[in-house]
């Protein structure tokens, strides 16, 4: 590939003699100071278009790099033009990269809703973009759920410096968390996060947070009691991500699967947690053939949410220490018992949505839907694996079912839903659903 300096075009050669060279067009009179670098965007694409021997090759590579330009962040519009090649240069082509950069500063506000789980929360967050011209993002945000978390979080992203691709990110953040209404212990957590991978399919970061927790009752279970005070967070995550679904919003198409590895304790203190854990997503959505009508389903392993139980308000639950101040006279409401969770977390889902007959509706991308979901939490440590049984296994699985409407928005989906609970333990917490 040669590049010409003046014009900032390079060149590729190509068995067809239609379209197969690249051009980036740039106006310096009309270029702000905040456009990306030439050797930075040139590097983000050129690869791409110098091993392109064929037309169809160029397609292929002029797909990827636009792709690739828009993951970016920093560009509003990225159109690309394959033309036929000077005279003077058969078998080639210009490849010609029109970019629109976005303004230097954006952010967000917006106050989100949880129906199935009774949860708000207000959220902003402010961007800067491309600030030394590497393509490079910082940022900052808020997020605030009434009555029981608060975080606050900065971080940067550089994608690479000149030409060498650097795909580092890092971020720190203070978190505050009220679990008081599921069990009798709060949290506060401040952490740094460093990407150390990110390509392709895969992403590898070291994460470090020093997590305090805190007992205001001084009636905790057991459980939790063992676990307050000051412990440091160190550990590898890995990340496998594949997604092939035609829309975030309405999925009526494709497959995503997501596998996430951590391993915690990789600092030397005594005061480390060590643990290791394996959570994975898989969704597949197809496509029915009227009303634009889809089946979605999906299994995961990990935390497990359901429609129609609060969050964290679903596992396994120990009773809090009784005192003399605050003795147990029988009740066995909510407030003494700790929700603790499990080791072991399965879930699944499937969902039917399609159009509704009125036109306005359907133009807005209004729907319906019925689910069902099920899922289970259970606890393998401290030798109760022991005790752990196929039997045991298959009762543990709550469940329910229902039907909502769907407003699909341009920043996220909302969804107004009715559920029903088919199944559920002693002690979870119900959104306050008929059972």
């Amino acid at each position: 590939m040669e590049a010409r300096p003046e014009s900032d075009p390079t060149t590729s050669r190509a068995e067809n003699p239609n379209p197969d060279h690249e051009e980036i067009e740039e106006d310096e009179d009309d270029e702000p100071e905040e456009m990306m670098t030439p050797d930075a965007r040139n590097a983000e694409v050129e690869p791409l278009f110098s091993d392109a021997n064929t037309f169809q090759q160029l397609l292929r590579a002029a797909g990827v790099a636009k792709l690739r330009l828009h993951r970016l962040g920093i560009f509003d519009s990225v159109s690309i033009t394959l033309d036929a090649g000077p005279p003077e240069l058969p078998g080639t082509a210009n490849v010609v990269i029109d970019i629109s950069e976005g303004s230097l500063l954006s952010g967000d506000f917006g106050v989100y809703s949880k129906p199935e789980a009774r949860s708000w929360s207000l959220e902003a967050a402010a961007r800067l973009k491309n600030l030394l011209g590497y393509g490079d993002l910082w940022d900052g945000s808020l997020a605030y759920g009434w009555g029981q978390s608060l975080e606050i979080s900065s971080g940067m992203a550089l994608p690479r410096f000149n030409t060498i691709p650097t795909p580092v990110s890092r971020r720190i953040s203070l978190l505050s968390q009220d679990w008081l209404k599921f069990s009798s212990y709060k949290e506060r957590a401040l952490g740094l996060s460093l990407s150390l991978l990110s390509t392709g399919n895969h992403d590898l970061s070291y994460n470090l947070s020093w997590r305090t927790l805190t007992d205001p009752s001084q009636m905790s279970s057991y459980t939790v009691r063992r676990q307050l005070g000051h412990n440091l967070l160190s550990g590898l995550k890995y990340a496998f991500k594949t997604d092939h679904i035609d829309s975030p919003m309405r999925p009526t198409r494709g497959h995503a699967f997501v596998s996430t590895t951590q391993i915690g304790g990789l600092f030397p203190d005594l005061r480390s947690l060590r643990f290791f854990r394996q959570e994975f997503d898989l969704r597949y959505a197809i496509p029915i053939g009227f009303y634009r009508a889809a089946l979605n389903f999906g299994i995961s392993g990990g935390p497990t949410s359901i429609l129609g139980f609060k969050s964290r308000g679903l596992g396994l639950a120990e009773p809090r220490r009784v005192t003399r101040d605050n003795p147990n006279d029988g009740n066995s409401d909510d407030s003494r018992i700790d929700n603790v969770g499990g080791d072991l977390a399965l879930a699944a889902f499937a969902d039917l949505s399609f159009d509704l007959p009125l036109k306005v509706l359907r133009n807005a991308g209004i729907h319906v839907h019925v689910f069902a979901c099920t899922g289970s939490v259970n606890k393998l440590s401290e030798n109760s694996y022991k005790e752990f049984s196929l039997q045991k296994f298959k009762d543990s699985f709550r469940s329910s079912a229902g039907a909502g409407l769907v407003v699909p928005t341009r920043l996220f989906r909302m969804e107004v839903n009715y559920c029903y609970i088919l199944k559920k333990q002693e002690h979870d917490i119900c959104a306050s659903y008929p059972n």
